[in-house]
């Protein structure tokens, strides 16, 4: 039972850590008006994929819109 709470805390961790770097993106990038949206798929997107996943979101961003 203990090893199954720890890989769900595992994954609460990450969830939060990609929900608050991607709230300290905006933040910094609020001036520039290039802000990626908080929302399921994204922050979905960056706690499967990492830090690298906030520069794709990014990048699709600028060349989307």
């Amino acid at each position: 039972m203990g090893d199954y709470m720890k890989k769900i805390i595992k994954i609460i961790k990450k969830i939060v850590f990609s929900a608050l770097l991607l709230y300290g993106y905006n933040v910094i990038a609020a001036p520039l008006n290039v802000i990626v949206p908080i929302n399921f798929i994204n922050i979905g997107i960056m706690t499967i994929l990492g830090i690298p996943a906030l520069f794709a979101l990014i990048f699709i961003n600028i060349i989307v819109f």
